[in-house]
């Protein structure tokens, strides 16, 4: 007589919280792959405050850029190079929950591991004959101050000069006018990128 051994069979409980775990598992997995492709952007977006910074990449040949003088006391950086760029989080309707409120800029300033990187390439997108870092600011054209981008490199180029310089006189000037409601602030960023050098007159 042939003996055959009995089939173990799965308790249809346990069949049924394996089911439900994976079913968890797998949940869980659709979860995280669809918050890491569409619930966020791993590219920097312009205006906005990141930890580290974006990555500083060259875009223009060596010597392409060019400011107009080395003298801090009139600089102005390459138009074409650095025409400015404005932070879409400051608008005119909430300067007074953004720029005018005290230690907000320090908040958005990007970090000096990304300046610094930034300004090593731009050095040589400018042709500056001397590379010394310490010889440049790695400046804001349109001030933070004044809602000026903090990372988008538009905004951004190796100033001539040491801080503080010239500049950072009438920054502060045009920042103190807008705070107090004698400028518009499209009309400070119009000022500063116009002619640096006359935008004061407009504070007073």
């Amino acid at each position: 007589m042939l003996l055959t051994r009995p089939t173990r069979r799965t308790p249809p409980v346990l069949v049924t919280a394996c089911a439900a775990v994976l079913a968890a598992a797998t949940a869980c997995g659709t979860s995280s792959s669809t918050a890491g492709t569409t619930g966020s952007d791993s590219s920097p977006r312009p205006g906005r405050s990141a930890s580290s910074g974006p990555a500083a990449v060259s875009t223009r040949a060596p010597g392409s850029c060019h400011a107009s003088s080395l003298d801090p006391a009139t600089t102005h950086p390459d138009p074409n190079c650095t025409p400015g760029a404005t932070n879409p989080d400051v608008t005119q309707a909430d300067i007074h929950q953004t720029v005018c409120v005290a230690g907000y800029t320090q908040k958005i300033r990007p970090p000096v591991s990304y300046t610094n990187a930034l300004k090593k390439q731009q050095i040589i997108e400018y042709g500056y004959k001397d590379t010394t870092m310490s010889r440049y600011e790695e400046d804001h054209f349109i001030p933070l101050s004044i809602g000026g981008d903090p990372t988008d490199p538009r905004n951004l180029w190796p100033e001539p000069g040491a801080s503080p310089n010239p500049k950072d006189q009438v920054e502060f000037a045009l920042y103190k006018a807008l705070c107090a409601g004698r400028i518009t602030l499209a009309a400070a960023q119009k000022a500063i990128t116009t002619d640096w050098t006359t935008a004061g007159s407009l504070a007073h």
